[in-house]
């Protein structure tokens, strides 16, 4: 794909699509619970469709329409084995929140993925899972998928998370909810809390003392009304737009406000961005508007606590620390190793291309600033955020870009290059 834009400047309001975290879980919770579940604003991205899919092969009844994904839960005992191999896509977030939830099923599955997913450790969950009685094999002593997991009757635990993973965290909650007794999940870092909400607004109970997550066995779930707020990870990239392409004003309405994924917002405020959030509340989850304007950036330092709260994030704030004045650090990023792809190199290495001055550590990258960008040829490596990265970037590059691979944007937010076109003047 080739992206030419002529000194543009963007402006207008978009309702960037359902989060991706919200919309797998309201499938899972839907599908656990008893009765119907009615989700709006679901992100009908690649990722959350493998989940539908892989819910209806356990015999659950899911409904599409125009405006609504409609769930026709039975609770836990409703799933049935499957006749066909769960295939997971791409998505991490279904292949490992299903680890935990089938572990404890009785019954015999077998989840496989694309060849990224083929790539990415499965052991940080199904190590946890197996101290709980757990049943999964597959290859390199379980590592990798496929994955074969024998579902049965499964044990409290005790498990600290050796890194700060929503995913590893919400896998094994989904297997402590099975469990007969009291299991309890200390976090080295807060991480996404979606999961933590989604048991409360399905009718389930949770506790948090300091770092330790309380989890009750046994309990059952009953079908509600979930509204989806829009993604901050797909936010992000026109947040980033708006502040680095010049005469630009862009907002973002019925944004997901999340604590625990608004690094972001923090790190517009350290860099200097114009920028004003107005706060709602729906569904369970905060909500509001983002206005983003093109601001004089500086560089900063980003680190510690702050990296799970915008994991996801760090691809495109690397290209807004392009074009800040200095330098900006990152560190403790080591989890972006283990994405879609080495998120870290991979970012490095298309900035590159296009002139950034740019170079990986071993945890993170430091960026200096300000670079003129030029015209190149990139790749999303098949990697959705790598992709939507340099899309952005050829906003204020000095000649064409050349995408290869945009197809996997569609992963996550399948009308990018429609709302890209939408606000650029």
């Amino acid at each position: 794909m080739k992206l030419t834009f002529n000194e543009p400047s963007l402006g207008g309001s978009i309702e960037v699509p359902g989060d991706k975290s919200i919309s797998h879980r309201s499938i899972m919770f839907g599908a656990l619970a008893d009765g119907k579940t009615t989700i709006r604003h679901f992100l009908k991205g690649e990722d959350c469709l493998s989940t539908i899919d892989c819910f209806r092969k356990l015999g659950v009844q899911i409904d599409e329409t125009e405006e609504e994904i409609i769930v026709h839960g039975k609770g836990w005992d409703g799933l049935k084995e499957p006749s066909a191999i769960l295939d997971t896509g791409n998505s991490g977030t279904t292949t490992r929140l299903m680890l935990g939830i089938l572990a404890g099923r009785p019954f015999h599955s077998v989840m496989i993925g694309d060849e990224s997913i083929g790539k990415r450790p499965m052991d940080r969950v199904t190590v946890p899972l197996a101290a709980m009685g757990a049943d999964i094999a597959g290859r390199d002593n379980g590592r990798f998928t496929p994955l074969s997991i024998r579902g049965r009757k499964l044990n409290t635990t005790e498990y600290k998370l050796p890194v700060a993973s929503a995913q590893v965290k919400s896998a094994v909650m989904f297997a402590a909810l099975q469990a007969d007794g009291e299991s309890v999940i200390i976090e080295p870092e807060a991480t996404r809390d979606h999961t933590e909400k989604m048991i409360e607004q399905f009718g389930g109970k949770i506790r948090r003392e300091g770092d330790r997550i309380i989890v009750q066995g046994g309990q059952t779930f009953k079908g509600t009304d979930v509204y989806v707020p829009g993604d901050i990870s797909s936010a992000a990239f026109f947040m980033v737009a708006a502040a680095i392409t010049p005469n630009s004003e862009v907002i973002l309405e019925n944004t997901g406000l999340n604590e625990t994924r608004t690094g972001i917002i923090d790190v517009f405020k350290q860099m200097g961005a114009d920028m004003t959030v107005e706060k709602t509340t729906k569904s369970g989850e905060e909500i509001g508007t983002i206005t983003v304007k093109t601001s004089q950036l500086k560089g900063t330092e980003i680190s510690g606590s702050i990296i799970p709260r915008l994991i996801d994030e760090i691809p495109v704030i690397a290209l807004l620390a392009t074009q800040a004045e200095g330098d900006t650090i990152i560190r403790d990023a080591e989890e972006l190793k283990v994405k879609e792809t080495n998120r870290i190199d991979t970012v490095v290495d298309e900035l590159k291309k296009l002139g950034a001055d740019i170079e990986a550590t071993d945890d993170g990258m430091i960026i200096r600033g300000k670079s003129k960008l030029r015209g190149g040829s990139v790749s999303s490596h098949g990697d959705h955020r790598i992709g939507m990265v340099m899309a952005v970037a050829s906003l204020i590059t000095e000649g064409d870009v050349v995408l290869h691979d945009h197809e996997a944007i569609a992963v996550s937010y399948p009308e990018f290059f429609d709302h890209l076109q939408q606000l650029v003047k």
